[in-house]
Protein backbone atom coordinates (compact mmCIF):
# COMPACT_ATOMS: atom_id res chain seq x y z
CA UNK A 1 0.00 0.00 0.00
CA UNK A 2 0.95 3.38 -0.84
CA UNK A 3 -0.17 6.89 0.11
CA UNK A 4 -0.54 9.87 -2.52
CA UNK A 5 -0.17 12.37 0.73
CA UNK A 6 1.87 10.89 2.89
CA UNK A 7 2.79 14.00 4.92
CA UNK A 8 -1.06 13.66 5.91
CA UNK A 9 0.40 10.60 7.83
CA UNK A 10 2.06 12.75 10.51
CA UNK A 11 -1.69 12.88 12.15
CA UNK A 12 -1.15 9.69 13.26
CA UNK A 13 0.89 11.35 16.52
CA UNK A 14 -2.40 12.66 17.66
CA UNK A 15 -3.83 9.31 18.14
CA UNK A 16 -1.51 8.68 21.43
CA UNK A 17 -1.77 12.15 22.23
CA UNK A 18 -5.49 11.81 22.92
CA UNK A 19 -4.94 7.85 24.52
CA UNK A 20 -2.83 10.47 27.15
CA UNK A 21 -4.92 12.97 27.73
CA UNK A 22 -7.87 10.26 28.26
CA UNK A 23 -5.80 7.85 30.70
CA UNK A 24 -4.79 11.13 32.44
CA UNK A 25 -8.16 12.42 32.53
CA UNK A 26 -9.80 9.01 34.15
CA UNK A 27 -6.94 8.62 36.77
CA UNK A 28 -7.66 12.41 37.83
CA UNK A 29 -11.62 11.70 37.88
CA UNK A 30 -10.77 8.51 39.94
CA UNK A 31 -8.49 10.54 42.29
CA UNK A 32 -11.19 13.15 42.69
CA UNK A 33 -13.58 10.66 43.50
CA UNK A 34 -11.61 9.58 46.67
CA UNK A 35 -11.53 12.91 47.30
CA UNK A 36 -14.34 14.01 48.32
CA UNK A 37 -16.13 11.07 49.40
CA UNK A 38 -15.92 7.64 51.07
CA UNK A 39 -15.19 5.13 48.37
CA UNK A 40 -15.40 2.22 50.14
CA UNK A 41 -19.59 3.47 51.03
CA UNK A 42 -19.72 4.32 47.48
CA UNK A 43 -19.22 0.58 46.16
CA UNK A 44 -21.53 -0.77 48.80
CA UNK A 45 -24.28 1.38 47.55
CA UNK A 46 -23.74 1.71 43.61
CA UNK A 47 -22.97 -1.29 41.32
CA UNK A 48 -20.30 -0.13 39.07
CA UNK A 49 -19.72 -1.91 36.04
CA UNK A 50 -16.14 -3.55 35.03
CA UNK A 51 -13.87 -1.34 34.95
CA UNK A 52 -12.61 -2.02 31.44
CA UNK A 53 -15.88 -1.29 29.69
CA UNK A 54 -15.67 2.31 30.24
CA UNK A 55 -12.56 2.03 27.97
CA UNK A 56 -14.08 -0.11 25.43
CA UNK A 57 -16.19 3.01 23.62
CA UNK A 58 -12.73 5.52 24.29
CA UNK A 59 -10.75 2.61 22.39
CA UNK A 60 -13.03 2.20 19.52
CA UNK A 61 -13.04 5.98 18.78
CA UNK A 62 -9.45 6.16 19.22
CA UNK A 63 -9.49 3.33 16.00
CA UNK A 64 -11.82 5.26 14.13
CA UNK A 65 -9.55 8.63 14.53
CA UNK A 66 -6.84 6.48 13.02
CA UNK A 67 -8.33 4.96 10.17
CA UNK A 68 -9.69 8.87 9.51
CA UNK A 69 -5.94 9.75 9.87
CA UNK A 70 -4.67 7.29 7.68
CA UNK A 71 -7.55 8.00 5.08
CA UNK A 72 -6.28 11.69 4.99
CA UNK A 73 -3.12 10.16 3.07
CA UNK A 74 -5.37 8.75 0.20
CA UNK A 75 -3.85 5.65 0.84
CA UNK A 76 -3.12 3.52 -2.54
CA UNK A 77 -3.84 -0.01 -2.88
CA UNK A 78 -2.46 -2.26 -6.36
CA UNK A 79 -5.85 -4.04 -7.28
CA UNK A 80 -7.45 -5.98 -10.32
CA UNK A 81 -9.60 -4.28 -12.59
CA UNK A 82 -11.43 -5.42 -15.69
CA UNK A 83 -10.08 -4.43 -19.20
CA UNK A 84 -12.29 -2.98 -21.38
CA UNK A 85 -11.27 -4.07 -24.54
CA UNK A 86 -7.53 -5.90 -26.06
CA UNK A 87 -6.16 -7.85 -28.85
CA UNK A 88 -5.09 -11.74 -28.05
CA UNK A 89 -3.21 -13.78 -30.83
CA UNK A 90 -3.51 -17.42 -30.24
CA UNK A 91 -0.18 -18.49 -32.21
CA UNK A 92 -0.16 -22.37 -32.57
CA UNK A 93 2.66 -24.78 -33.88
CA UNK A 94 0.85 -26.64 -36.56
CA UNK A 95 4.56 -28.77 -36.96
CA UNK A 96 4.47 -32.30 -37.95
CA UNK A 97 5.01 -33.34 -34.36
CA UNK A 98 1.81 -32.00 -33.57
CA UNK A 99 0.57 -35.75 -35.14
CA UNK A 100 1.79 -37.33 -32.36
CA UNK A 101 -0.69 -39.24 -30.23
CA UNK A 102 0.77 -39.16 -26.61
CA UNK A 103 -1.66 -36.54 -25.73
CA UNK A 104 -4.81 -38.48 -26.94
CA UNK A 105 -6.28 -38.29 -29.77
CA UNK A 106 -3.39 -36.05 -30.94
CA UNK A 107 -1.52 -33.06 -29.91
CA UNK A 108 -3.11 -30.98 -32.15
CA UNK A 109 -6.87 -32.35 -31.35
CA UNK A 110 -6.03 -31.38 -27.42
CA UNK A 111 -4.61 -27.91 -29.11
CA UNK A 112 -8.06 -27.45 -30.20
CA UNK A 113 -9.94 -28.22 -27.49
CA UNK A 114 -8.04 -26.65 -25.13
CA UNK A 115 -8.12 -23.11 -27.43
CA UNK A 116 -11.77 -23.46 -27.65
CA UNK A 117 -11.90 -23.44 -23.89
CA UNK A 118 -9.93 -20.15 -23.65
CA UNK A 119 -12.33 -18.89 -25.91
CA UNK A 120 -14.47 -19.35 -23.71
CA UNK A 121 -13.28 -17.59 -20.97
CA UNK A 122 -12.11 -15.01 -22.99
CA UNK A 123 -14.17 -11.20 -22.21
CA UNK A 124 -16.60 -10.78 -25.28
CA UNK A 125 -15.25 -6.96 -26.26
CA UNK A 126 -11.78 -8.84 -26.95
CA UNK A 127 -10.55 -9.65 -30.17
CA UNK A 128 -9.11 -12.87 -31.13
CA UNK A 129 -6.70 -13.87 -33.70
CA UNK A 130 -4.99 -17.15 -34.88
CA UNK A 131 -1.41 -17.68 -36.74
CA UNK A 132 -0.24 -20.93 -37.18
CA UNK A 133 3.31 -21.55 -37.45
CA UNK A 134 5.01 -24.55 -38.62
CA UNK A 135 8.30 -24.04 -41.43
CA UNK A 136 6.75 -20.73 -41.56
CA UNK A 137 3.96 -18.61 -40.17
CA UNK A 138 0.31 -17.61 -41.50
CA UNK A 139 -2.61 -16.05 -40.28
CA UNK A 140 -5.60 -17.71 -40.22
CA UNK A 141 -7.35 -15.37 -38.53
CA UNK A 142 -7.34 -11.30 -38.66
CA UNK A 143 -7.97 -10.39 -35.00
CA UNK A 144 -12.16 -10.08 -34.78
CA UNK A 145 -15.04 -10.44 -32.05
CA UNK A 146 -16.57 -13.24 -33.80
CA UNK A 147 -15.96 -16.38 -31.31
CA UNK A 148 -18.01 -18.89 -34.06
CA UNK A 149 -15.37 -17.72 -36.92
CA UNK A 150 -12.57 -18.34 -34.09
CA UNK A 151 -14.03 -21.81 -33.33
CA UNK A 152 -13.85 -22.19 -37.28
CA UNK A 153 -11.01 -21.15 -37.76
CA UNK A 154 -9.29 -23.68 -35.01
CA UNK A 155 -11.20 -26.37 -37.09
CA UNK A 156 -9.21 -25.62 -40.19
CA UNK A 157 -5.59 -25.97 -38.88
CA UNK A 158 -3.68 -28.29 -41.09
CA UNK A 159 -0.20 -30.12 -40.60
CA UNK A 160 2.69 -28.74 -42.09
CA UNK A 161 6.73 -29.55 -41.60
CA UNK A 162 9.59 -28.09 -39.15
CA UNK A 163 8.86 -25.22 -36.30
CA UNK A 164 9.49 -21.60 -36.38
CA UNK A 165 8.96 -20.53 -33.55
CA UNK A 166 10.46 -17.18 -34.15
CA UNK A 167 8.34 -16.34 -37.16
CA UNK A 168 5.37 -17.44 -35.10
CA UNK A 169 5.94 -14.56 -32.79
CA UNK A 170 7.09 -12.63 -35.55
CA UNK A 171 3.59 -12.72 -37.72
CA UNK A 172 1.69 -12.37 -34.19
CA UNK A 173 3.06 -9.42 -33.64
CA UNK A 174 2.81 -7.99 -36.96
CA UNK A 175 -1.12 -8.68 -36.79
CA UNK A 176 -1.55 -5.90 -33.73
CA UNK A 177 1.22 -3.94 -33.80
CA UNK A 178 0.77 -3.35 -38.10
CA UNK A 179 4.03 -1.32 -39.37
CA UNK A 180 2.43 2.54 -38.95
CA UNK A 181 0.14 1.80 -36.26
CA UNK A 182 -0.05 3.26 -33.02
CA UNK A 183 2.07 2.54 -30.82
CA UNK A 184 2.88 3.04 -26.57
CA UNK A 185 0.38 4.58 -24.53
CA UNK A 186 -1.67 5.28 -27.89
CA UNK A 187 -1.58 1.12 -28.68
CA UNK A 188 -4.52 -0.68 -27.57
CA UNK A 189 -3.49 -3.58 -25.22
CA UNK A 190 -2.21 -6.67 -26.76
CA UNK A 191 -0.57 -9.85 -26.20
CA UNK A 192 0.66 -13.33 -27.72
CA UNK A 193 -0.55 -16.93 -26.59
CA UNK A 194 1.88 -19.02 -28.16
CA UNK A 195 1.77 -22.90 -28.14
CA UNK A 196 4.57 -25.19 -29.76
CA UNK A 197 5.68 -28.75 -28.80
CA UNK A 198 8.56 -28.54 -30.59
CA UNK A 199 12.68 -26.98 -30.54
CA UNK A 200 13.02 -24.14 -32.93
CA UNK A 201 14.05 -25.94 -36.30
CA UNK A 202 13.19 -23.79 -39.21
CA UNK A 203 14.66 -19.84 -39.32
CA UNK A 204 15.24 -16.86 -39.36
CA UNK A 205 14.05 -15.25 -37.39
CA UNK A 206 15.38 -16.83 -34.38
CA UNK A 207 12.72 -16.81 -30.97
CA UNK A 208 14.87 -14.59 -28.61
CA UNK A 209 15.54 -12.02 -31.03
CA UNK A 210 11.56 -12.05 -32.29
CA UNK A 211 11.01 -12.04 -28.37
CA UNK A 212 12.75 -8.81 -27.83
CA UNK A 213 11.28 -7.06 -30.76
CA UNK A 214 8.03 -8.42 -29.28
CA UNK A 215 8.99 -6.27 -25.99
CA UNK A 216 9.97 -3.25 -27.70
CA UNK A 217 6.48 -2.94 -29.00
CA UNK A 218 5.12 -3.80 -25.75
CA UNK A 219 3.66 -7.34 -26.66
CA UNK A 220 3.88 -9.68 -24.21
CA UNK A 221 4.30 -13.21 -25.01
CA UNK A 222 2.57 -16.06 -22.88
CA UNK A 223 4.56 -19.53 -23.91
CA UNK A 224 2.97 -23.30 -23.38
CA UNK A 225 5.58 -26.05 -23.60
CA UNK A 226 3.28 -28.84 -24.88
CA UNK A 227 3.64 -32.68 -25.33
CA UNK A 228 5.76 -35.52 -23.06
CA UNK A 229 9.40 -35.87 -23.83
CA UNK A 230 9.41 -39.12 -24.83
CA UNK A 231 6.79 -38.76 -28.12
CA UNK A 232 7.86 -40.20 -31.79
CA UNK A 233 6.79 -39.55 -34.95
CA UNK A 234 7.83 -41.18 -38.09
CA UNK A 235 8.67 -38.82 -40.94
CA UNK A 236 8.14 -40.03 -44.85
CA UNK A 237 11.81 -40.48 -46.65
CA UNK A 238 12.59 -41.14 -50.19
CA UNK A 239 11.85 -44.78 -51.44
CA UNK A 240 9.11 -45.15 -48.78
CA UNK A 241 10.94 -45.36 -45.90
CA UNK A 242 9.80 -43.44 -43.06
CA UNK A 243 12.20 -42.86 -40.24
CA UNK A 244 11.21 -42.16 -36.12
CA UNK A 245 11.97 -39.25 -34.37
CA UNK A 246 11.48 -37.75 -31.33
CA UNK A 247 9.87 -34.93 -30.56
CA UNK A 248 10.70 -33.03 -27.29
CA UNK A 249 9.06 -29.45 -26.27
CA UNK A 250 11.61 -26.86 -26.06
CA UNK A 251 10.21 -25.88 -22.52
CA UNK A 252 13.66 -23.57 -21.61
CA UNK A 253 13.45 -21.46 -25.15
CA UNK A 254 9.99 -21.01 -24.95
CA UNK A 255 10.35 -20.07 -20.92
CA UNK A 256 13.47 -17.30 -21.95
CA UNK A 257 10.64 -15.95 -24.84
CA UNK A 258 8.04 -15.14 -21.92
CA UNK A 259 10.55 -13.60 -19.92
CA UNK A 260 11.95 -11.51 -22.40
CA UNK A 261 8.65 -10.31 -22.94
CA UNK A 262 6.81 -10.08 -19.71
CA UNK A 263 4.85 -12.56 -20.35
CA UNK A 264 4.08 -16.28 -18.23
CA UNK A 265 5.53 -19.47 -19.28
CA UNK A 266 3.74 -22.95 -18.48
CA UNK A 267 4.65 -26.47 -19.39
CA UNK A 268 1.47 -28.71 -20.23
CA UNK A 269 2.31 -32.51 -20.64
CA UNK A 270 -1.36 -33.63 -21.30
CA UNK A 271 -4.65 -31.91 -22.59
CA UNK A 272 -5.98 -32.05 -19.22
CA UNK A 273 -2.99 -29.43 -18.30
CA UNK A 274 -3.32 -27.74 -21.41
CA UNK A 275 -7.37 -27.00 -21.51
CA UNK A 276 -6.49 -25.99 -17.28
CA UNK A 277 -3.12 -23.12 -18.62
CA UNK A 278 -5.69 -22.46 -21.36
CA UNK A 279 -8.51 -21.20 -18.75
CA UNK A 280 -6.63 -19.65 -16.66
CA UNK A 281 -4.49 -17.35 -19.02
CA UNK A 282 -8.14 -16.95 -20.44
CA UNK A 283 -9.41 -15.56 -16.79
CA UNK A 284 -5.87 -13.61 -15.86
CA UNK A 285 -6.55 -11.71 -19.46
CA UNK A 286 -9.61 -9.86 -17.86
CA UNK A 287 -8.34 -8.05 -15.68
CA UNK A 288 -4.56 -5.86 -14.47
CA UNK A 289 -3.13 -4.91 -11.81
CA UNK A 290 -3.93 -1.28 -11.14
CA UNK A 291 -3.12 1.25 -8.06
CA UNK A 292 -6.60 2.38 -6.61
CA UNK A 293 -7.11 5.17 -3.72
CA UNK A 294 -9.08 3.12 -1.32
CA UNK A 295 -10.06 6.29 0.95
CA UNK A 296 -13.23 5.23 1.16
CA UNK A 297 -12.42 2.03 2.93
CA UNK A 298 -10.70 3.68 5.31
CA UNK A 299 -13.46 6.05 6.13
CA UNK A 300 -16.65 3.47 5.89
CA UNK A 301 -14.14 1.68 8.57
CA UNK A 302 -14.02 4.48 11.18
CA UNK A 303 -17.59 5.16 10.54
CA UNK A 304 -18.56 1.64 11.69
CA UNK A 305 -15.72 2.07 14.49
CA UNK A 306 -17.76 5.41 15.69
CA UNK A 307 -21.14 3.65 15.35
CA UNK A 308 -19.83 0.86 17.49
CA UNK A 309 -18.47 2.68 20.63
CA UNK A 310 -21.96 4.80 20.26
CA UNK A 311 -24.16 2.12 20.57
CA UNK A 312 -21.55 0.11 23.34
CA UNK A 313 -21.47 3.44 25.18
CA UNK A 314 -25.11 4.11 25.18
CA UNK A 315 -26.14 0.12 25.93
CA UNK A 316 -23.62 -0.10 29.22
CA UNK A 317 -23.94 3.93 30.34
CA UNK A 318 -26.45 4.73 28.79
CA UNK A 319 -24.82 8.46 27.22
CA UNK A 320 -23.15 8.99 24.06
CA UNK A 321 -19.44 9.36 23.91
Amino acid sequence: MSFIWPVALIGLLLVPMAAAAYLYADHRRRRDAGRFGNTALLAGLVVAPPRWKRHVPIALALAALTLLLVGMARPEATLSVDKEEATVVLAIDTSRSMAADDVKPSRLDAARTAAAAFLEKVPEPYRVGIVAFSTRAQIVLPPTQDREAASTALLALRLGSGTSIGDGITRSVDLVRPQGGPTGKDALPATVLLLSDGAHTAGPPLPLPAAQRAKRLGVPVSTVAFGTSESVVEVPLQGGLRQRVVVRPDAETLKRVAAATGGKSYVAQDAERLEEVYRELGSRLGSERKPREITYAFAAGAALLLLAGGAISTLWFRRAL
